[in-house]
Protein backbone atom coordinates (compact mmCIF):
# COMPACT_ATOMS: atom_id res chain seq x y z
CA UNK A 1 0.00 0.00 0.00
CA UNK A 2 1.08 3.69 -1.22
CA UNK A 3 3.58 5.51 1.88
CA UNK A 4 2.94 9.41 2.17
CA UNK A 5 6.76 9.60 2.81
CA UNK A 6 7.43 7.87 -0.93
CA UNK A 7 7.30 11.03 -2.37
CA UNK A 8 10.18 12.39 -0.76
CA UNK A 9 12.13 8.89 -1.24
CA UNK A 10 14.25 7.89 -4.68
CA UNK A 11 14.48 4.26 -4.23
CA UNK A 12 15.66 3.85 -7.51
CA UNK A 13 18.75 5.73 -6.85
CA UNK A 14 19.12 4.07 -3.30
CA UNK A 15 19.25 0.50 -5.27
CA UNK A 16 21.62 2.68 -7.89
CA UNK A 17 19.17 1.23 -10.95
CA UNK A 18 17.22 3.31 -13.70
CA UNK A 19 13.66 3.69 -13.69
CA UNK A 20 13.62 1.70 -16.89
CA UNK A 21 14.75 -1.49 -14.74
CA UNK A 22 13.84 -5.08 -15.05
CA UNK A 23 12.76 -7.15 -11.56
CA UNK A 24 16.13 -9.35 -12.67
CA UNK A 25 18.11 -5.39 -12.53
CA UNK A 26 16.38 -4.56 -9.39
CA UNK A 27 16.96 -8.21 -7.23
CA UNK A 28 20.53 -8.41 -8.65
CA UNK A 29 21.44 -5.01 -7.27
CA UNK A 30 19.45 -5.74 -3.82
CA UNK A 31 21.06 -8.47 -3.42
CA UNK A 32 24.93 -6.88 -3.91
CA UNK A 33 23.79 -3.88 -1.78
CA UNK A 34 22.03 -6.35 0.86
CA UNK A 35 25.33 -8.84 0.91
CA UNK A 36 27.53 -5.28 1.20
CA UNK A 37 25.78 -3.02 4.34
CA UNK A 38 24.57 -6.22 6.42
CA UNK A 39 24.82 -5.65 9.81
CA UNK A 40 26.51 -8.91 9.90
CA UNK A 41 28.91 -7.67 7.88
CA UNK A 42 29.17 -4.54 9.36
CA UNK A 43 29.12 -4.61 13.37
CA UNK A 44 28.47 -1.87 15.33
CA UNK A 45 28.64 0.70 11.95
CA UNK A 46 25.49 2.66 11.96
CA UNK A 47 25.79 3.80 8.60
CA UNK A 48 25.63 0.37 7.52
CA UNK A 49 22.73 -0.11 9.10
CA UNK A 50 21.07 2.44 7.98
CA UNK A 51 21.69 1.71 3.94
CA UNK A 52 20.92 -1.80 4.86
CA UNK A 53 17.48 -0.73 5.65
CA UNK A 54 17.24 1.60 3.33
CA UNK A 55 17.80 -0.31 0.30
CA UNK A 56 16.00 -2.83 1.92
CA UNK A 57 12.71 -0.82 1.98
CA UNK A 58 13.63 -0.22 -1.87
CA UNK A 59 13.57 -3.57 -2.70
CA UNK A 60 10.32 -3.86 -0.74
CA UNK A 61 8.26 -1.46 -2.98
CA UNK A 62 9.88 -1.64 -6.37
CA UNK A 63 9.96 -5.80 -6.52
CA UNK A 64 6.17 -5.05 -6.19
CA UNK A 65 4.65 -4.09 -9.21
CA UNK A 66 1.60 -3.10 -7.51
CA UNK A 67 3.45 -0.89 -4.84
CA UNK A 68 5.88 0.12 -7.57
CA UNK A 69 3.05 1.18 -10.15
CA UNK A 70 1.70 3.61 -7.47
CA UNK A 71 5.41 4.58 -6.21
CA UNK A 72 5.75 6.48 -9.97
CA UNK A 73 2.65 7.55 -10.16
CA UNK A 74 3.23 9.65 -7.25
CA UNK A 75 6.72 10.61 -7.34
CA UNK A 76 5.52 11.65 -10.74
CA UNK A 77 3.21 14.20 -9.44
CA UNK A 78 5.86 15.18 -6.52
CA UNK A 79 8.49 15.74 -9.49
CA UNK A 80 6.37 18.62 -10.83
CA UNK A 81 5.82 20.55 -7.26
CA UNK A 82 1.89 20.24 -7.61
CA UNK A 83 0.08 22.51 -5.64
CA UNK A 84 -3.45 21.41 -3.69
CA UNK A 85 -6.60 23.44 -3.45
CA UNK A 86 -9.83 22.59 -2.40
CA UNK A 87 -11.70 24.55 -5.10
CA UNK A 88 -11.86 23.20 -8.66
CA UNK A 89 -10.99 26.78 -10.29
CA UNK A 90 -7.98 29.57 -10.13
CA UNK A 91 -4.38 28.51 -10.15
CA UNK A 92 -2.73 26.45 -8.00
CA UNK A 93 -6.04 24.03 -8.25
CA UNK A 94 -6.30 20.19 -8.22
CA UNK A 95 -6.00 20.10 -11.89
CA UNK A 96 -2.70 21.78 -12.19
CA UNK A 97 -1.55 18.01 -10.90
CA UNK A 98 -2.45 16.31 -14.21
CA UNK A 99 -0.32 19.25 -16.48
CA UNK A 100 2.11 16.17 -16.81
CA UNK A 101 -0.34 14.41 -19.25
CA UNK A 102 0.00 16.45 -21.83
CA UNK A 103 3.55 17.62 -21.35
CA UNK A 104 2.22 21.92 -21.36
CA UNK A 105 2.02 24.11 -18.15
CA UNK A 106 -1.38 24.77 -18.90
CA UNK A 107 -4.56 23.20 -16.65
CA UNK A 108 -5.68 19.81 -18.55
CA UNK A 109 -9.37 19.53 -19.34
CA UNK A 110 -10.57 15.53 -18.60
CA UNK A 111 -13.92 14.33 -19.48
CA UNK A 112 -15.98 12.04 -18.03
CA UNK A 113 -18.08 10.89 -20.63
CA UNK A 114 -16.36 7.43 -21.37
CA UNK A 115 -15.01 8.74 -24.38
CA UNK A 116 -12.12 10.92 -25.97
CA UNK A 117 -9.82 12.05 -23.35
CA UNK A 118 -9.87 9.96 -20.18
CA UNK A 119 -11.92 11.04 -17.52
CA UNK A 120 -10.20 12.33 -14.33
CA UNK A 121 -11.76 9.55 -12.20
CA UNK A 122 -10.44 7.28 -14.42
CA UNK A 123 -7.14 7.93 -13.85
CA UNK A 124 -7.29 8.56 -10.33
CA UNK A 125 -9.25 5.32 -9.76
CA UNK A 126 -6.03 3.82 -12.06
CA UNK A 127 -3.71 5.84 -9.77
CA UNK A 128 -5.04 5.07 -6.06
CA UNK A 129 -7.72 2.21 -6.73
CA UNK A 130 -11.22 2.63 -5.39
CA UNK A 131 -10.58 4.72 -3.16
CA UNK A 132 -9.43 7.76 -5.14
CA UNK A 133 -11.44 11.18 -4.81
CA UNK A 134 -14.07 11.83 -7.26
CA UNK A 135 -15.46 15.78 -8.68
CA UNK A 136 -18.61 16.45 -7.13
CA UNK A 137 -21.09 18.09 -8.83
CA UNK A 138 -19.55 21.75 -7.49
CA UNK A 139 -16.22 20.81 -9.16
CA UNK A 140 -14.66 19.93 -6.07
CA UNK A 141 -13.59 16.69 -5.20
CA UNK A 142 -15.04 14.16 -2.61
CA UNK A 143 -14.06 10.53 -2.17
CA UNK A 144 -15.07 7.48 -4.20
CA UNK A 145 -18.74 6.66 -3.98
CA UNK A 146 -19.65 10.47 -1.96
CA UNK A 147 -19.06 13.03 -5.05
CA UNK A 148 -19.58 16.40 -3.31
CA UNK A 149 -19.64 15.39 -0.20
CA UNK A 150 -16.47 17.12 0.56
CA UNK A 151 -13.46 16.87 2.76
CA UNK A 152 -11.63 16.73 -0.67
CA UNK A 153 -7.98 15.61 -1.56
CA UNK A 154 -6.69 16.04 1.72
CA UNK A 155 -9.26 14.05 3.14
CA UNK A 156 -7.91 11.18 1.27
CA UNK A 157 -4.56 11.65 1.76
CA UNK A 158 -5.98 10.82 5.48
CA UNK A 159 -7.45 7.42 4.51
CA UNK A 160 -5.75 5.05 6.77
CA UNK A 161 -2.25 3.92 5.88
CA UNK A 162 -0.71 0.51 6.56
CA UNK A 163 2.55 0.99 8.63
CA UNK A 164 5.74 0.08 7.16
CA UNK A 165 7.66 -3.32 7.11
CA UNK A 166 10.76 -3.81 8.97
CA UNK A 167 13.49 -5.91 8.25
CA UNK A 168 15.67 -7.67 10.62
CA UNK A 169 18.20 -10.51 10.72
CA UNK A 170 18.93 -13.46 13.42
CA UNK A 171 21.94 -16.23 13.86
CA UNK A 172 21.51 -19.54 14.69
CA UNK A 173 23.81 -22.19 15.34
CA UNK A 174 22.81 -25.08 13.11
CA UNK A 175 21.22 -27.70 15.76
CA UNK A 176 18.65 -24.37 17.01
CA UNK A 177 17.43 -24.36 13.10
CA UNK A 178 17.33 -28.00 12.89
CA UNK A 179 15.28 -27.96 16.20
CA UNK A 180 13.54 -24.59 15.84
CA UNK A 181 14.03 -21.68 18.20
CA UNK A 182 12.79 -18.83 20.12
CA UNK A 183 14.86 -15.35 19.90
CA UNK A 184 14.25 -11.66 20.27
CA UNK A 185 14.36 -9.31 17.45
CA UNK A 186 14.05 -5.40 16.93
CA UNK A 187 10.92 -3.66 15.34
CA UNK A 188 12.62 -0.47 14.63
CA UNK A 189 10.98 1.84 17.24
CA UNK A 190 13.43 0.45 19.53
CA UNK A 191 11.09 -2.05 21.11
CA UNK A 192 12.29 -6.07 21.52
CA UNK A 193 9.54 -8.72 19.89
CA UNK A 194 9.65 -12.37 20.38
CA UNK A 195 10.00 -14.07 17.02
CA UNK A 196 9.34 -18.45 16.66
CA UNK A 197 11.73 -19.74 14.48
CA UNK A 198 10.48 -22.84 13.06
CA UNK A 199 12.33 -26.19 13.31
CA UNK A 200 14.20 -26.85 9.57
CA UNK A 201 14.62 -23.35 8.98
CA UNK A 202 17.15 -23.06 6.08
CA UNK A 203 20.04 -20.79 5.64
CA UNK A 204 18.68 -17.55 3.82
CA UNK A 205 14.88 -18.02 4.45
CA UNK A 206 13.13 -14.99 5.62
CA UNK A 207 10.19 -15.48 8.31
CA UNK A 208 7.44 -12.94 8.22
CA UNK A 209 5.90 -11.97 12.13
CA UNK A 210 2.60 -10.45 11.02
CA UNK A 211 1.62 -7.01 12.39
CA UNK A 212 4.99 -6.33 14.56
CA UNK A 213 6.05 -4.01 12.17
CA UNK A 214 5.64 0.04 11.89
CA UNK A 215 2.85 1.29 13.65
CA UNK A 216 -0.24 2.26 10.95
CA UNK A 217 -1.37 5.80 10.04
CA UNK A 218 -4.74 7.41 10.38
CA UNK A 219 -6.03 4.05 12.03
CA UNK A 220 -4.18 1.64 9.40
CA UNK A 221 -3.27 -1.35 10.63
CA UNK A 222 0.45 -2.43 11.63
CA UNK A 223 3.25 -3.02 8.97
CA UNK A 224 4.96 -6.96 9.80
CA UNK A 225 8.57 -7.52 10.54
CA UNK A 226 10.61 -9.82 8.35
CA UNK A 227 13.19 -11.56 9.31
CA UNK A 228 16.04 -13.14 7.74
CA UNK A 229 18.12 -16.72 9.34
CA UNK A 230 21.46 -17.04 9.05
CA UNK A 231 22.69 -20.58 10.27
CA UNK A 232 26.27 -20.86 11.43
CA UNK A 233 28.54 -23.34 9.69
CA UNK A 234 28.91 -26.39 11.91
CA UNK A 235 32.37 -28.16 12.22
CA UNK A 236 30.79 -31.38 11.75
CA UNK A 237 27.60 -30.94 9.59
CA UNK A 238 26.56 -29.63 6.78
CA UNK A 239 23.07 -29.56 5.66
CA UNK A 240 21.32 -29.13 1.67
CA UNK A 241 17.69 -29.10 1.85
CA UNK A 242 16.66 -32.06 4.20
CA UNK A 243 19.93 -33.90 3.91
CA UNK A 244 22.66 -33.64 6.47
CA UNK A 245 26.07 -34.46 5.12
CA UNK A 246 28.96 -35.18 7.89
CA UNK A 247 32.95 -35.82 7.26
CA UNK A 248 34.16 -38.76 9.17
CA UNK A 249 37.67 -39.13 9.51
CA UNK A 250 38.87 -42.88 9.88
CA UNK A 251 41.92 -44.40 10.15
CA UNK A 252 44.13 -45.66 7.48
CA UNK A 253 43.25 -49.67 7.87
CA UNK A 254 39.78 -48.82 8.62
CA UNK A 255 39.37 -47.35 5.25
CA UNK A 256 42.25 -50.39 3.75
CA UNK A 257 40.47 -53.42 4.98
CA UNK A 258 37.15 -52.50 5.97
CA UNK A 259 35.03 -51.27 9.22
CA UNK A 260 31.90 -50.84 10.78
CA UNK A 261 32.12 -47.34 12.91
CA UNK A 262 29.45 -45.55 14.60
CA UNK A 263 28.61 -42.31 13.48
CA UNK A 264 26.12 -39.44 15.85
CA UNK A 265 23.61 -37.84 13.67
CA UNK A 266 22.02 -34.41 14.64
CA UNK A 267 19.08 -36.15 16.71
CA UNK A 268 21.61 -36.87 19.19
CA UNK A 269 21.46 -40.90 18.66
CA UNK A 270 24.31 -42.88 16.72
CA UNK A 271 24.29 -45.01 13.47
CA UNK A 272 26.40 -48.11 12.42
CA UNK A 273 27.84 -47.46 9.30
CA UNK A 274 30.11 -49.91 7.06
CA UNK A 275 32.96 -48.85 5.74
CA UNK A 276 33.84 -50.89 2.48
CA UNK A 277 37.52 -52.06 2.23
CA UNK A 278 39.71 -50.12 0.01
CA UNK A 279 37.57 -47.07 0.38
CA UNK A 280 39.44 -43.84 -0.40
CA UNK A 281 39.08 -39.91 0.93
CA UNK A 282 35.59 -38.63 -0.01
CA UNK A 283 34.20 -41.57 -0.94
CA UNK A 284 30.43 -41.17 0.03
CA UNK A 285 27.41 -43.47 1.87
CA UNK A 286 23.73 -42.83 2.28
CA UNK A 287 21.94 -43.61 5.54
CA UNK A 288 18.42 -43.39 4.36
CA UNK A 289 16.09 -42.02 6.68
CA UNK A 290 18.48 -40.42 8.61
CA UNK A 291 18.84 -36.52 7.87
CA UNK A 292 15.77 -33.45 8.49
CA UNK A 293 12.32 -34.40 8.87
CA UNK A 294 9.69 -32.12 7.38
CA UNK A 295 6.58 -30.94 8.55
CA UNK A 296 5.03 -33.34 6.40
CA UNK A 297 7.14 -36.29 8.27
CA UNK A 298 9.35 -37.13 4.98
CA UNK A 299 12.32 -37.26 6.52
CA UNK A 300 16.16 -36.43 4.12
CA UNK A 301 19.05 -38.86 4.19
CA UNK A 302 22.81 -38.37 5.85
CA UNK A 303 25.62 -39.00 4.33
CA UNK A 304 29.02 -39.98 5.46
CA UNK A 305 31.68 -38.54 3.63
CA UNK A 306 34.92 -40.80 4.57
CA UNK A 307 38.10 -38.82 5.56
CA UNK A 308 41.16 -40.98 5.72
CA UNK A 309 43.21 -39.63 7.87
CA UNK A 310 47.67 -40.34 8.52
CA UNK A 311 49.11 -40.31 11.72
CA UNK A 312 51.30 -37.37 11.99
CA UNK A 313 53.75 -39.57 14.26
CA UNK A 314 54.10 -43.10 13.84
CA UNK A 315 56.03 -45.26 16.59
CA UNK A 316 58.63 -47.83 15.15
CA UNK A 317 56.80 -50.47 15.17
CA UNK A 318 53.89 -48.48 12.83
CA UNK A 319 56.61 -47.57 10.69
CA UNK A 320 57.48 -50.71 9.92
CA UNK A 321 54.86 -52.18 9.29
CA UNK A 322 54.29 -49.19 6.78
CA UNK A 323 57.20 -49.21 5.16
CA UNK A 324 56.47 -53.88 4.98
CA UNK A 325 53.34 -52.74 3.11
CA UNK A 326 55.19 -50.58 0.58
CA UNK A 327 57.51 -53.22 -0.07
CA UNK A 328 54.51 -55.63 -1.05
CA UNK A 329 52.30 -52.98 -3.15
CA UNK A 330 55.81 -52.93 -5.36
CA UNK A 331 54.56 -51.83 -8.25
CA UNK A 332 51.07 -50.46 -7.83
CA UNK A 333 50.66 -47.33 -9.06
CA UNK A 334 47.59 -45.20 -7.20
CA UNK A 335 47.86 -42.30 -10.02
CA UNK A 336 47.93 -44.43 -13.38
CA UNK A 337 44.34 -43.30 -13.85
CA UNK A 338 45.06 -39.84 -12.99
CA UNK A 339 47.36 -39.61 -15.45
CA UNK A 340 45.04 -40.88 -17.95
CA UNK A 341 42.09 -38.66 -16.85
CA UNK A 342 44.73 -35.48 -17.39
CA UNK A 343 45.73 -36.49 -21.16
CA UNK A 344 42.13 -36.17 -21.85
Amino acid sequence: MASQDWIAKDFYQALGVAKSATQDDIKKAYRKLARQYHPDQNPGDKKAEEKFKEVSEAYQVLSNEEDRRQYDAIRAMGAGGARFSAGGSGTGGFDDIFSMFNGAGGNVRFSTSGTGTPGLDDILSQMFGSGAPTRGSTGGYGSAGSAGAGGGFSSFLRRPQRGKDVTASVSLPLRDAVSGATVKVGSGDGRKVTAKIPAGVADGQKIRIAGKGGAGQNGGEPGDILVTVHVEPHPVYELKGKDVYVNVPVSFDEAALGATIEVPTLQGDAVKVKIPAGSSTDKLMRVKGKGLTSGRGNAGNLFVRVKVVVPKKLSEESRAAVEAFRNAAHGADPRAEFREMARV
